[in-house]
């Protein structure tokens, strides 16, 4: 793991979906502490790791507590054996006599709970030898070194195999124990099933009767000392017989050039057999030069064999070469022609390949893209098999960009219908819509500080003002029903409540996606705080009352679906859409994909839901529940991105009711001037709304100024604002900076930890207004990417070897200027500094895309050259057979234990049976974790072991470096 990588977790996300409540967003990042003068005695371990390329290197070292009280203030001391000398150091202060190197804590970082963990890292010099030190000393106290679990490498099956029904698959590990144990067992799994167990060298297991379809398989080492880990996933294909293997799926050609793909059988012939490959359809091109008639014997059938492919000089486009043999199922490639000079072209289809190789894992049998292809991770989702409607938009935007490489827009277009299929509410969903009144949207309920306090009171007393899009929108579209996409999804019904599309809590049994929702009570409910609930509440399990209850009091309750939307994702959708339209235009194959257009202006047009106060109450200067008047047409709109809609209505299709609510808060790391633009500029977008066009115009206007607005003195973009002070109209401190009357608020929505202590949410944000600079030009936007630019290149470090360290976690103080859109202030108060850094490859390759667009319109020349060279360096360093991932220490799955709040008295039950009630925690209303082959490595953890190591492969990530390859490929190669 390369050293100073303090990681960051994906952006969590909270919102209310019940009329009503209030709405969270989270972060799970490593929260912060408080610094008190004296420092307690160590009880502690130490982890060191070290990125070292010859003349230099970081440490990176996890001070874990191994005592049973906090540790408030640390001072960590160890020595080196030659001549290491600090270059810098972050996540405390550090300092160096002689070859004695010593940290004390940062104030952010000075508490460890008993069982948690600090990171802090440092970067060196030296010459000749690089011993890793092992004297470490906490506060005075001797640290023993945390003892390291075994390395485990799946070494039978191959990535990609693939295998007749029926027929056996060898699975074999190896696996090595250190610091003196030894091995004592090796465990197999298919995903999170235990197929079977070796408890002696070589460990190897023999899998039959695998299903027909795509297996991850893993296996999983344990030692004499308890610790164990996992191989990298083995992702392998059961073919219903026998059939033609062919590798790569995916394979990029460059002009004048030629490429090879290979190809073998999937078992032992009886016989000789022939196979046969020819070009079935596409570009003529490129042509068949070698392995057009291969023999296989009962021999050598599984010794690959190779087909080549040669492009012409000109041209461009793809083709589909098969591989037939008699008997057996063919093998498809797709071959795509390259301009000469595109190698990041060529890069991106590689990855592709790897990202769509259904033997890979990233994708449910519905072809919906999982959060991660591993299971146990807890982010915003709680669940590596959930995903979200960020996912889906990655996935527009990753096909958008394979049809602009190969110039097949299919792919494109069903990624929208996947979409629409299974992330936006049907009729059936929503079906009480037409009862929605627009002139009372929803019933006012405050949101507070901290889930303890809630069920929050509904209070029909406060006005609400009138919903100005309604009426518009049925107009336009002739319906009733919302076009959005829900924010979360349990992808293979892990909870077991059956939400399928257009099915009400089916429950366990139902195998298909299931809508879900988790936060919905206040700012500082963290992931570890949630109680999952169905989006349909039929009070089929929960409590009495469902699971409602626990969030809103009410005298009753009524069964009732509801729904959250995420705008960030349906905007990013719709930047998607954008470029389609370009680069197809640029294709002339804008006919193909205009009805896919169509949707993603209508998206777009619902999306307007989040520019508005949650209540539809007047925006600015906005305060107390019953004196902030109720908005009446367009005021109530602050015509920026917040942080959700939500609608929902009864289940009982003669109750007569539905609801409605936008967000009174918006953060700068959601606006998305690029999908403004293409709204409000595209004919080919545009809505059919009345006023759809021009309400995007405006927010382009309005995003820019915020971005002004709250860009620090350093250049960093700082929270957001709100209209309802602490989700309840409060009243904020005196002298609190106003933006259009909102009011600036540090860290929008969600506390633990704070939402804007994340440089993803900067790198997404910019990478945007990049996009919408090199498309229009716009010179406020150069403005403020001028500045966050430089900001951004001076806190990145890219190594020699290639490695890297971008910011992760900020810190922030001071506040900006009161916006005077006339005359702005240049915000010298408002500061920003680089907590610690990172080697995140997904932030990396989001921060990569903002530097191209930015170079590729205003020439910038270092910026051109920091997003090659970080591109460049996870290439060449952080490539698997999954894509590109680093490996991760999670020292927050400490609070696996963390106590969920259930009111006294309240009791119910999950679909599974665990029980919810008062003494419930994060992990014992998710039993099914304990079936994870992961799960050991949280045990160990909880029982006082190291901070476990995880590499994970988001979607997002993934789809994210591949398109900042295609990106730089278009741009600046």
């Amino acid at each position: 793991m390369h050293s100073g990588h303090r990681p960051r977790r994906r952006t969590a996300r909270r919102w209310w979906t019940a009329a009503l409540a209030a709405l969270a967003l989270p972060l799970t990042m490593l929260g912060t502490g408080s610094t008190p003068a004296q420092a307690a005695a160590l009880q502690c371990s130490v982890d060191y790791e070290t990125n070292d390329w010859g003349a230099g290197f970081t440490a990176e070292l996890t001070l874990t507590n191994r005592g049973a009280d906090a540790i408030d203030g640390w001072t960590l001391t160890y020595s080196y054996a030659g001549n290491q000398k600090l270059a810098n150091g972050w996540n405390g202060t550090w300092s160096q006599s002689g070859q004695n190197v010593t940290v004390k804590n940062a104030s952010y970082n000075a508490r460890i709970a008993a069982g948690a963990a600090v990171s802090t890292g440092g970067q060196f010099t030296y010459s000749g030898s690089n011993a890793a030190p092992t004297d470490f000393a906490g506060n005075g106290t001797s640290c023993v070194g945390a003892h390291q679990p075994p390395i485990t490498v799946l070494t039978s099956p191959e990535a990609g195999a693939v295998y007749s029904q029926g027929e056996a698959v060898p699975l074999a590990a190896t696996a090595a124990a250190a610091d003196g144990a030894t091995i004592s067992k090796v465990e197999f799994y298919d995903d999170a099933t235990l197929l079977g167990t070796d408890t002696s060298s070589p460990y190897t297991y023999s899998a039959s009767g695998l299903t027909v379809g795509s297996h991850s398989l893993v296996a999983k080492a344990y030692d004499s000392m308890g610790a164990s880990a996992d191989s990298t996933p083995v992702g392998v294909t059961v073919a219903a017989g026998p059939t033609v293997v062919a590798s790569p799926g995916q394979l990029g050609v460059q002009q004048g050039e030629s490429g090879t793909y290979e190809v073998k059988l999937s078992e032992q012939p009886t016989a000789n057999v022939t196979v046969t490959t020819s070009r079935a359809s596409g570009n003529t091109g490129l042509t068949l030069t070698g392995g057009a008639s291969l023999t296989f014997t009962p021999s050598n059938w599984d010794t690959a064999q190779e087909v080549t492919v040669s492009a012409d000089a000109a041209g461009s486009g793809s083709a589909v070469f098969e591989s037939t043999a008699p008997g057996h199922g063919k093998a498809a490639v797709t071959v795509t022609q390259l301009a000469a000079a595109k190698d990041y072209d060529a890069r991106f289809l590689e990855l592709y390949g790897k990202i769509t190789d259904p033997a890979n894992g990233y994708f449910s049998p519905e072809g919906i893209p999982y959060h991660s292809v591993e299971t146990l991770i807890v982010e915003a989702p709680d669940h590596g098999h959930e995903t979200t409607s960020e996912a889906y938009s990655y996935l527009l935007w990753l096909q958008a960009m394979y049809g602009k490489v190969t110039g097949d827009w299919t792919r494109f277009n069903n990624a929208w219908e996947i979409m629409e299929t299974y992330m936006i509410p049907t009729h059936a969903d929503q079906p009480t819509n037409s009862s929605y009144n627009a002139s009372k949207p929803a019933t006012y309920a405050p949101e507070l500080d901290t889930p303890n306090e809630y069920p929050a009171p509904l209070d029909g007393t406060v006005s609400v003002g009138s919903d100005p899009i309604a009426g518009e929108l049925k107009s336009a579209y002739g319906t009733d029903d919302v076009y959005g996409m829900h924010w979360l999804q349990d992808v293979d019904n892990t909870y077991g409540y059956g939400n399928s599309p257009g099915n009400c809590e089916a429950g366990p049994s139902d195998t298909g996606p299931s809508y879900i929702n988790t936060f919905q009570r206040g700012a500082q409910e963290s992931v570890w705080e949630t109680v999952p609930q169905p989006t349909c509440d039929a009070f089929k399990y929960g409590g009495k009352n469902g699971y409602l209850d626990l969030f809103t009091g009410d005298a009753s309750y009524a069964k009732q679906w509801k729904f959250t939307n995420a705008p960030d994702a349906d905007a990013r959708a719709v930047q998607a859409a954008y470029w389609a339209d370009i680069w197809a235009g640029e294709q002339g194959k804008s006919d193909e994909i205009s009805a896919t257009l169509d949707k993603a202006a209508k998206m777009g047009d619902y999306l307007r839901y989040a520019m508005f106060d949650k209540y539809f109450k007047k925006v600015g200067d906005c305060v107390g529940p019953s004196s902030c008047p109720a908005g009446t047409g367009k005021d109530s709109s602050h015509y920026l991105l917040s942080w959700y809609y939500a609608w929902g209505g009864a289940v009982d299709t003669s109750a007569g009711w539905a609801w409605r609510i936008g967000s009174s808060h918006t953060h700068g790391g959601y606006q998305n001037p690029l999908a403004a633009y293409a709204l409000s500029t595209d004919p080919d977008l545009k809505p059919k709304s009345a006023t759809g066009q021009s309400d995007w115009a405006k927010s382009l206007d309005r995003q820019v100024e915020f971005y002004r607005w709250l860009q620090s003195d350093e250049g960093a973009i700082a929270g957001g604002a709100t209209n309802s002070w602490a989700g309840r109209y409060a009243t904020p401190p005196a002298g609190t900076p106003t933006f259009y009357g909102m009011y600036y608020d540090e860290k929008p929505v969600y506390h633990d930890p704070p939402s804007n202590q994340w440089f993803g949410f900067q790198a997404w944000s910019m990478e945007r207004v990049a996009e919408y600079y090199q498309q229009s030009g716009d010179a406020d936007a150069k403005a403020v990417l001028d500045n966050w630019v430089d900001w951004a290149l001076s806190e990145t470090t890219v190594n020699p070897d290639g490695t890297f360290r971008i910011p992760s976690t900020l810190q922030w103080s001071g506040q900006p200027d009161t916006w005077n859109a006339a005359s702005p202030g240049d915000n010298g108060d408002l500061h920003v500094t680089v907590a610690d850094y990172t080697n995140d490859v997904g932030v990396a390759a989001a921060y990569a895309k903002t530097l191209t667009y930015y170079a590729a319109r205003s020439g910038d020349t270092e910026a051109a050259s920091t997003a090659k060279a970080l591109l460049d360096g996870m290439w060449e360093n952080n490539q698997d057979a999954l894509g590109i991932a680093v490996p991760e220490t999670r020292a927050d799955y400490n609070r696996f234990d963390d106590g969920i709040y259930v009111p006294s008295g309240w009791s119910g039950t999950m679909p599974n049976g665990d029980t919810v009630d008062a003494s419930s925690t994060f992990a014992s209303i998710r039993s099914f974790y304990q079936d994870d082959p992961a799960w050991s490595k949280i045990e160990s953890y909880l029982q006082g072991g190291a901070a476990p190591t995880f590499t994970y492969h988001r979607f997002w990530a993934q789809a994210d470096i591949a398109l900042a390859m295609g990106s730089y490929a278009e741009l600046l190669e």
